[in-house]
């Protein structure tokens, strides 16, 4: 997934990129709500991270405004405010969930999990299509019984389709999966680990529209 992590806390923002980094993920971090405004218009995100108490407001109006103007992305709020009152007005606003700091990253891991896997229509963690078990909790892959180990950019990408079962990604969508894993983008990067994912987990699993883009195929 595509990850905005929007927290000006220096310290806690840094732990909580590396850990969702280390998750799988490519994440963006912002400090502030006018950066976070210019990201969410420029750019489509599977999930959203957010402080409520910014530099230059509070992480409620940005999420208010979020939905207002119809915009779905999942939003877990991270926040020190603890009242019962805080949660309730975070939830009614329109935040999937709410951790309250300080929190354990695992958790945070967890809840990212969770909520991802109820924004694409099935809570449980074990997937099974064709001859692969996939555990999108656990992050792991079995073909036919047997353990597949894939890089972290093989899994955003294989990740992104078993999200959208039948739907065609585009190139320039699945380009956008990969921004933030610190390296360069280069002109054939999908052609390249779509070509793996093949290999890996069978040649029918992305089938290819050409000129069109991608989509999940049998495996």
């Amino acid at each position: 997934m595509r990850i905005l992590l929007i927290e000006d806390d220096t310290v806690l923002g840094a732990a909580v990129r590396d850990q969702i980094a280390a998750d799988g993920h490519s994440v963006d971090w912002v400090t502030r709500l006018d950066a976070a405004g210019d990201a969410v218009r420029s750019t489509s995100w599977d999930l959203i991270l957010l402080d409520l108490m910014l530099p230059d407001g509070r992480g409620i109006g940005f999420l208010r405004t979020l939905r207002s103007r119809g915009n779905v992305t999942p939003v877990i709020i991270l926040t020190a405010l603890d009242q019962v009152s805080d949660r309730i007005e975070g939830l009614n606003v329109g935040a999937d969930d709410y951790l309250v700091k300080p929190f354990d990253l695992a958790e945070l891991s967890a809840r990212i999990g969770s909520v991802a896997r109820r924004y694409t229509g099935n809570p449980n963690p074990i997937v099974t299509h064709g001859a692969l078990e996939i555990d999108l909790a656990a992050r792991s892959i079995h073909r036919d019984g047997r353990p597949v180990q894939l890089t972290a950019r093989e899994w955003a990408l294989f990740e992104a389709f078993i999200a959208r079962p039948g739907q065609l990604l585009s190139k320039a969508q699945l380009e956008d999966k990969l921004y933030a894993f610190d390296s360069e983008i280069g002109s054939n990067t999908i052609e390249v680990h779509v070509s793996r994912l093949r290999k890996k987990l069978g040649a029918g699993v992305i089938e290819t529209e050409r000129g069109l883009g991608y989509r999940l195929g049998r495996a």
